[in-house]
């Protein structure tokens, strides 16, 4: 198949999809659009068993996707970017502690935690896979996943301050998690000896480099926003913006991910407020409001079809059902440690532990990530395992995050 017609085949079928979602289901658009694609996966891997050809043909359908490709190098960008468009730089700046610390030391933790435990699990259950293998596993694992986080929060009632820490944490928490996802390729796969110095150059070229770029090419963008008034014109500079310099990150070695989140806070910030008249503020909304829900739609419609050239097992199976809890109750200490810290400096809202640990939600970026593994016996494992993962956290986290929202009292009426 050609590129214009695997692109036709996605976005027709994430068209039907929020369509049938829309009239039957009637779920967040995300979750149910995923949903469906799943389903119809299971079908077709169901009706297999009759007719070999037609699972087969569905199968190397999916594999002319590259996922790690459409999402890292394709999507994330303009996704990353529309999230980061409507977040207030005020409430960001009022959670900057919480943000920072979960962002930063919150991967860490939670690298460390589920490596262990999963280390444990396999020995258990007859896998083999180093410890090394096992801290790279928590790497791409524990970063929240930004796009699977806005996207399910923009239809979930969840308190404002609670909104802004749970979304600007899965913003900002790429840098490290792309650090420690580099580092831990390099001990697993490599056999390197990783220094104090080596992961501080890292996280300087990844996450403070990707930040001051943002900073830099948000600016410029600004000043040519503030300098013409055609809606037109200032819509194609943000996608110039965008794509342009998600593509200049990656070529000068720094984090792309956060340069267009920076990016994209300052232009839905300052830009907004000194460099854009009303007509093109809402031109310029509507038109990445149209983009976010498009590429959700479609990034969840290949999350539903992946399934079908995956190699699971029963052990297999299992393995992603022991690595639920392990991902969660690391998620859990995670949070749970730095905001104990941060309770004896400054009020927190009743519950942000919990929510916050629930809310911690895995989409896609892990499994492009894990997709992004040489091919190994130790790949199909953590491929395995990582997408049963981001099924559970899509679905069922996804889908209760509210109801427990209500679970909390002093929540209730907020």
């Amino acid at each position: 198949m050609t590129v214009f017609q695997i692109v036709a085949m996605l976005v027709s079928l994430a068209a039907i999809f929020s369509y049938v979602n829309f009239k039957l289901f009637k779920m967040p658009a995300t979750i149910g659009v995923m949903l469906i694609a799943l389903l119809v996966s299971l079908g077709l891997i169901g009706l297999g068993f009759f007719a070999p050809g037609v699972r087969q043909m569905a199968a190397d359908l999916t594999r002319q996707v590259d996922f790690n490709d459409a999402l890292m190098q394709g999507m994330l960008c303009f996704l990353l970017f529309a999230g980061a468009l409507h977040i207030d730089l005020n409430d960001l700046r009022n959670q900057k502690g919480v943000i920072g610390t979960l962002a930063m030391l919150g991967v860490v933790l939670s690298m460390f935690v589920f490596g262990t435990l999963i280390y444990y699990a396999m020995g258990w259950l007859g896998f083999e896979l180093s410890y090394a293998w096992c801290l790279l596993f928590g790497a791409l694992i524990s970063p929240t996943d930004p796009v699977a986080v806005v996207g399910i929060l923009k239809e979930t009632r969840v308190p404002k301050s609670l909104e802004v820490q749970i979304s600007g944490e899965s913003l900002f928490n790429d840098g490290i998690g792309v650090v420690a996802f580099i580092v831990m390729s390099q001990i697993a796969i490599g056999g390197e000896e990783a220094s104090v110095a080596h992961i501080g150059k890292l996280f300087l070229e990844e996450a403070v480099g990707g930040a001051a770029f943002g900073f830099a090419i948000g600016w410029l963008a600004y000043r040519l926003l503030k300098s013409v008034d055609n809606y037109r014109v200032e819509v194609m500079l943000t996608l110039a913006l965008v794509m342009g310099g998600y593509a200049l990150a990656s070529a000068i070695h720094v984090s792309g991910p956060i340069a267009i989140v920076v990016a994209g806070l300052f232009t839905g910030n300052h830009g907004r407020q000194f460099g854009m008249s009303e007509n093109t503020r809402k031109n310029v909304d509507s038109f990445w409001e149209l983009i976010d829900e498009i590429l959700n739609a479609v990034l969840f419609v290949l999350i539903g079809l992946e399934i079908l050239v995956l190699a699971f097992t029963k052990s297999l199976f299992f393995a992603g059902l022991l690595a639920i809890p392990a991902i969660l109750f690391a998620r859990w200490v995670s949070v749970a440690l730095p905001v104990s810290v941060i309770r004896r400096f400054r009020n927190l809202p009743a519950g942000t532990i919990r929510i916050m640990t629930w809310g911690g939600l895995r989409g896609g970026i892990s499994v492009a990530l894990a997709l992004a593994l040489p091919p190994s016996r130790e790949r199909e494992i953590v491929l395995a395992i990582t997408y049963i993962i981001v099924v559970f956290s899509i679905l069922i986290q996804g889908l209760s995050l509210e109801r427990l929202v209500k679970l909390v009292p002093e929540l209730r009426t907020k």
